[in-house]
């Protein structure tokens, strides 16, 4: 009788991310907050992220917020990097579906090319291997060293919790509600943000903005409220904003080494005064 030979299985890009976030030995990946904004007094105060929203770089942006959350300490040798064989950058980046084991090797290249020539990382391939280890360099695109934030320096930074990538929300989430998420954990738990300003702020357009607010309510990471401030020149004396509110386990934490991020007076809807939650 002919021996029937079953096929070998495949981890999937999910597992594989797995292994590599549970291997980090923490919950969250942690980025300057001169990723999305620089500081007050910058003519150009958008950070490397409008790039990526600019040129529609999801895949990028995915790439470059995993390979922070994995990169947990740093060598001796190459400083704060994380070496893996081809194919596993190729799992973990999203390039194998669909694709031939080249062509999705291909596709991580691509994409470490393009953080690479916005001074985000460095890449090369170790001398006889065919892994490729990756360097994080400083997120706000100046090519200098990584250092981890909050580590012996006051960087504000924000936490993207691993729940990003373990509920699988980072492959749902388009560009404009990824960056929105970004800016969104900069902030208070509870904050105003007139989308009007965004062009000078951080770099893309309000209608950038609204898309991405409405696809996070969507998917239940923040909730939207309507309240009203004081108008003198309007012909009701007041002015309708929205507010947002980020919810677990989005919720903002401490933005610098020692500091807390402040907390809303009530995390419900009856709790805030004046304010009545809305769909977008």
């Amino acid at each position: 009788m002919k021996q029937q030979i079953s096929e070998k299985p495949v981890a999937t890009p999910a597992e594989t991310r797995e292994a590599l976030l549970s291997r980090s030995a923490r919950d969250f990946a942690p980025i300057r907050r001169a990723f999305v904004q620089k500081k007050r007094g910058e003519t150009d105060r958008s950070g490397p992220l409008a790039e990526f929203v600019s040129n529609g770089d999801v895949r990028g942006l995915r790439a470059y917020l995993f390979i922070i959350a994995i990169t947990s300490a740093p060598s001796t040798a190459s400083g704060w990097s994380t070496t893996l064989p081809g194919g596993v950058w190729a799992r973990a980046f999203g390039t194998t579906e669909n694709a031939t084991p080249a062509s999705a090797r291909t596709a991580v290249t691509k994409v470490l090319k393009r953080l690479q020539d916005r001074n985000l990382i460095t890449y090369q391939r170790p001398e006889g291997t065919w892994d490729v280890q990756v360097t994080l360099l400083r997120e706000d695109g100046s090519g200098q060293p990584y250092t981890r934030p909050g580590n012996q320096n006051s960087d504000s930074y924000l936490k993207v919790p691993f729940e990003l990538w373990r509920t699988g929300l980072i492959d749902e989430l388009g560009l404009p509600a990824l960056a929105m998420l970004l800016t969104a954990s900069c902030e208070p738990r509870s904050f105003e943000l007139p989308t009007g300003r965004m062009k000078d702020w951080y770099g893309w357009s309000p209608d950038t903005a609204e898309r991405g607010f409405r696809e996070l309510a969507n998917e239940g990471v923040l909730q939207v409220y309507k309240t009203y401030v004081t108008a003198p020149l309007s012909p009701t004396g007041n002015a309708e904003v929205n507010r947002y509110l980020l919810l677990d386990p989005f919720i903002p934490r401490a933005a610098t080494s020692g500091r807390k991020a402040a907390a809303p007076k009530s995390t419900t809807a009856e709790g805030l005064d004046g304010i009545q939650a809305t769909g977008l």
